[in-house]
């Protein structure tokens, strides 16, 4: 199962558990109920902007689509064991800003507030790419390469050792430096 469809399923099994229909869950979250279907359907990558939307929407976290949620206490990650890829198309929809590979650093712990994760950004297309807003914080640290974040009208040029915390609700952007990838440690608080 790939993690598109994974992640459709997921959203699919929590949303008629709900009793929620697509076309309500669309009303809720500010998302056209097509986008919904094809995410549910496995047919659109998802992106993190909307899918913060749609579990808000939901009253879960993130992590219950990202990840399997099995276990109490703490959770230890060894170094080359993070869990699973999931892949996000970019931070919206409709843009080309790159895809980020998404690893868990905490695929496995309960009722958590952060989502940690190491994220492969990789290089962008040519052209203009709308900026991502959503509540929350999100706190950056650059391990390979380089990144730059848009942050509202500033432009924050990160490399290796550098970090930067923001406010999610001030519409940004995450995207690789130059023609290479960048490897950064990313942890996102998204309340419900």
């Amino acid at each position: 199962m790939t993690d598109v469809s994974r992640i459709g399923g997921k959203l699919t099994t929590i949303r008629e558990a709900l009793g929620v229909t697509r076309e309500q869950l669309a009303e809720r979250c500010d998302c056209s109920e097509t986008v919904i279907a094809a995410l549910e359907g496995g047919e659109l990558a998802p992106s993190l902007t909307p899918l913060i939307k749609i579990t808000r929407a939901l009253g879960v976290r993130l992590g219950t689509l990202l990840d399997d949620d099995t276990r109490l206490g703490p959770v230890v990650t060894r170094s080359g064991e993070s869990n699973g890829v999931s892949r996000v198309k970019s931070l919206e929809i409709a843009s080309n800003a790159g895809a980020l590979d998404f690893f868990s650093l905490a695929m496995n712990k309960t009722s958590r507030h952060m989502e940690p994760f190491i994220i492969t950004v990789k290089p962008a297309s040519e052209g203009e790419t709308p900026l991502s807003s959503h509540e929350g914080e999100e706190f950056i640290y650059v391990l390979d390469g380089a990144v730059e974040i848009a942050y509202g009208k500033e432009l924050y040029l990160l490399e290796v050792g550098d970090s930067i915390y923001y406010d999610s609700i001030v519409p940004h952007q995450v995207r690789s430096r130059g023609g290479d990838p960048a490897r950064i440690l990313a942890v996102v608080f998204a309340p419900f």
